[in-house]
């Protein structure tokens, strides 16, 4: 009797498929239900953001609304421009002091103090400083940056806003430069560049799609600040004249007018919402534009 005579006689038969009714296979399709069904639970939210968004806010969309000053109570029209122009100028400030700091802080973590006690301490003071809540930042930046200079000024703001930045650039910039291989460190200063030529000429040049992705994601939160502003920026109804003057955003802009009673200054706020919103979208997809490249 060969082998296979004896193992189609003697050994049980077993079949590969899947039995309908046991009780590990109900289990799977049930969990696999329960998944997409908290899935979709948890979309509920944002799609309603967004739908209340839209709605209160496309109709006011237009070309005066990007380049009028607010209007005052009960007068039909105006626009946020000044409000726009203010987002854009305390947040490029924020991401100029920012920047440089966070990734200088990441590469002397990752690549010249890892596994250190100093570096340890660094990572954990990162890790308090992005739980700080925002308003303590800006009661922060007010007492560092408006009491010594005596007024409100963007760039008060954008000392903050930085502060609010910085933990996710560190956090993030360290994680993408450890990323990189050893092998590609080891190759170049088998070639023979020294530790600082390897880390600002090979290392640096191949973490910078993950380093663009960290930066996006924190100039996104910052945009939506809105406490931080209100203690160092504070608002301004006309366009801003320099960076040591109180200055509008679009995230106090919404704060201030959606509590009033008139309806034009809360379809100003509608609208304010919906650019903050599409100024988010826009960097989510920069920053995942980046993390393709990466791959």
């Amino acid at each position: 009797m060969t082998s296979q005579e004896f193992a189609s006689n003697v050994l049980p038969r077993r079949s590969l498929k899947r039995v309908p009714s046991s009780p590990r296979t109900l289990f799977s399709a049930v969990m696999t239900v329960v998944a997409f069904a908290c899935a979709a639970i948890a979309l509920i939210p944002l799609i309603s953001v967004l739908y209340y968004v839209i709605i209160n806010g496309a109709g006011r969309l237009g070309p005066d609304l990007f380049t009028q000053l607010p209007p005052p109570p009960l007068v039909k029209g105006g626009g946020f421009g000044n409000a726009i122009l203010g987002t854009l100028l305390t947040v490029g400030m924020a991401a100029a002091i920012s920047i440089p700091f966070g990734v200088l802080a990441a590469i002397f973590l990752s690549e010249f103090a890892r596994d250190t006690v100093v570096a340890d301490w660094i990572d954990f003071f990162t890790n308090v400083l992005s739980g700080v809540p925002s308003i303590v930042v800006g009661v922060f930046a007010y007492a560092l940056v408006v009491v010594t200079t005596g007024t409100f000024s963007a760039f008060a703001g954008g000392v903050a806003l930085a502060v609010l930045m910085l933990p996710t650039i560190v956090r993030t910039a360290a994680e993408s430069l450890e990323s990189v291989p050893n092998e590609t460190r080891q190759a170049a200063i088998g070639l023979g560049a020294t530790r600082f030529q390897t880390t600002i000429q090979v290392v640096l040049p191949a973490a910078i799609p993950a380093i663009v992705t960290g930066v996006m994601l924190a100039i996104s939160r910052a945009a939506g600040e809105t406490a931080p502003l209100i203690f160092t920026a504070l608002f301004s109804q006309y366009w801003a004249k320099g960076v040591w003057e109180p200055i509008a955003s679009l995230s106090v802009l919404v704060f201030n007018f959606a509590t009033v009673p008139y309806k034009n200054q809360q379809q100003l706020a509608w609208a304010g919402a919906l650019v903050l919103v599409g100024m988010v979208l826009i960097t989510s997809i920069l920053s995942r534009w980046a993390t393709q490249r990466k791959r």
